[in-house]
């Protein structure tokens, strides 16, 4: 039972009565006594919540900004109409549109809601209960109750780097030749012949091709295809620092992880997917290339940063039982000099032994920012404090390189199109 603010207006107004009333004993008790059978006969004529049932039907997935649309039915089999309000509970990061809505449902029919919800975390997000509540024709009283109505929706990542994949694919048609601007494919794997244009490589002269047919015939030459590319991504604590718009980490190497993806699988590249703390988070193989971004945001989107330090032998051990044959290895982590000296950087002339090793992390552009602050001895101190951090990140950097291991490190708008980019540039170079 509730009771609403009408009761509350009369029990006032009956306050007032009573200061009035030549015997206020008696004019309290004829109030209370009033406004109690008001209420009951409220309740007596208001609809049964108890029996009433619930379906829910529409989305189980939206992209992160996007809005999902979830029905709900509900039937009443009572023989009282049911007339009052309606409140799903969802989580607060679902971004239902209303907390309440009206409803009215005669007995024995149905009546369908549709709510709108607009997440703004990524994850599974779960509606627990529905509380009913209807009031009687009075507006007094009301009856409520609680129904278990479970429905999730699975909000993935949103892929905003999608929007560099077109200009990464022109590139990559023109490693592989078939671009119209006619640029000679590079790499290592032989495609085909044709007439010597001026600006070809002398060194790709076919002699023997050309003694046969009386002119200049070079090689054509494309990126090798069908190599083995493994994103691996670290979901330990340094990977819930948020940096940029607002996005932790552990978002921002999701989103390149996907450019990657799709990247590779057009240049006809298998790509796998590891994630991995303490213990593996996720682990996708074997996709085809028409399922792999469809395989990876499903296993993306409930993924959290853990707030532990990442077990750095078992991700190379993980890496290597997993990765038999030599492979492009992509570790999405944290270019953080401390976690890295104590973590991964003991570990990676194993793993370079075998792999050709990427380490990617995203930069915080605030540290840039503080890095040139000047005027007051407080900015002066803090341009210090980010000049050394800068530092340190160089030479970690260069470090990395040292051991033989490719290096990306960008600011957060810019770190999907750069991973990209490596990716092209060891294509390029016939390195995969």
């Amino acid at each position: 039972m509730a009771l609403t603010g009408r009761a509350g207006l009369i029990a006032a107004l009956c306050v007032v009565v009573v200061l009035f009333a030549p015997g206020p004993g008696y004019a309290v008790a004829a109030c209370c006594l009033l406004l109690a059978a008001a209420v009951a006969v409220d309740l007596l004529f208001a609809g049964a919540v108890r029996p009433l049932r619930f379906t829910r039907s529409g989305d189980t997935t939206v992209r992160l900004g996007q809005t999902a649309t979830v029905s709900l039915v509900v039937e009443n089999p009572g023989p009282r109409r049911v007339r009052g309000l309606l409140r799903d509970a969802w989580q607060p990061s679902a971004g239902l549109a209303a907390r309440s809505v009206p409803i009215d449902v005669p007995a024995g029919e149905k009546r369908r809601i549709d709510l709108e919800l607009t997440p703004t975390r990524r994850g599974d997000r779960s509606s627990v209960a529905v509380t009913v509540r209807a009031f009687g024709p009075l507006g007094l009283a009301a009856r409520q109750g609680g129904h278990s109505s479970p429905w999730t929706l699975r909000v993935l990542p949103p892929f905003l780097s999608r929007k560099h994949l077109p200009s990464r694919l022109a590139r990559l048609r023109e490693l592989e030749g078939s671009h119209p601007a006619l640029v000679r494919g590079q790499g290592t794997e032989f495609d085909s012949l044709r007439e010597y244009v001026v600006g070809d490589d002398v060194r790709s002269i076919d002699w023997r091709a050309t003694a046969r047919r009386n002119d200049v015939v070079v090689r054509t030459w494309r990126p090798e295809r069908d190599r083995r590319v493994l994103i691996v991504l670290d979901t330990g604590r340094t990977s819930a620092g948020r940096v940029g718009s607002g996005w932790p980490r552990l978002d921002w190497s999701m989103d390149a992880a996907l450019l990657l993806s799709a990247l590779a699988a057009k240049a006809g590249d298998q790509v796998d997917f590891l994630a991995y703390d303490r213990g593996v988070r996720a682990w996708v193989a074997g996709a085809s290339r028409t399922e792999l971004l469809s395989a990876l945001v499903n296993v993306m989107a409930p993924i959290e940063s853990s707030l532990v330090e990442s077990d750095a032998p078992g991700m190379v051990a993980a890496i290597l039982a997993r990765a038999r044959r030599r492979a492009l290895v992509v570790v999405l982590t944290d270019l953080n000099s401390a976690a890295l000296d104590e973590g991964l950087m003991p570990m990676l002339p194993q793993l370079s032994a075998k792999h050709l090793v990427l380490v990617a992390g995203v930069s915080d552009p605030r540290v840039a920012e503080m890095a040139a602050g000047r005027g007051t001895a407080e900015l002066v101190y803090d341009a210090a404090a980010a000049s050394r951090a800068i530092g340190e990140r160089k030479r970690i950097t260069a470090r990395l390189r040292g051991h033989g291991v490719e290096v990306v490190d960008a600011l957060p708008e810019d770190f999907a199109p750069a991973l990209a980019d490596a990716y092209l540039a060891l294509k390029a170079a016939g390195r995969l």
